[in-house]
């Protein structure tokens, strides 16, 4: 159940860097709520608390052994990170 946790916190950091990374490129956050707030402070702090957030949900469902939230969670944020590096892959090829 621990590891459930560590791939949690790794795929969040994952999002956080290619998030950033799309941000880069000129691209808009997809979630409206951080894109507004992203509006009003950095995205590096406005993502670094929404992941602190998401980190305290995933925490809370390993101290109360909600294992199949964390391996559904792991697996929408796996497919996430990937899309986002497919993303800026073909982003990167036809700049």
């Amino acid at each position: 159940m621990t590891n459930l946790l560590i791939q949690f916190s790794y795929l969040q950091a994952l999002d956080i860097l290619t998030t950033l990374a799309f941000l880069l490129y000129g691209a808009q956050e997809a979630n409206p709520l951080l894109r507004i707030l992203m509006g009003v402070t950095s995205p590096l702090v406005v993502l670094i608390v929404a992941k602190t957030f998401a980190l305290g949900l995933a925490a809370f469902c390993w101290l109360s052994k909600r294992q199949r939230i964390l391996q559904l969670a792991n697996a929408a944020y796996a497919c996430l990170v990937a899309w986002n590096l497919v993303a800026l892959i073909v982003r990167g090829a036809t700049a």
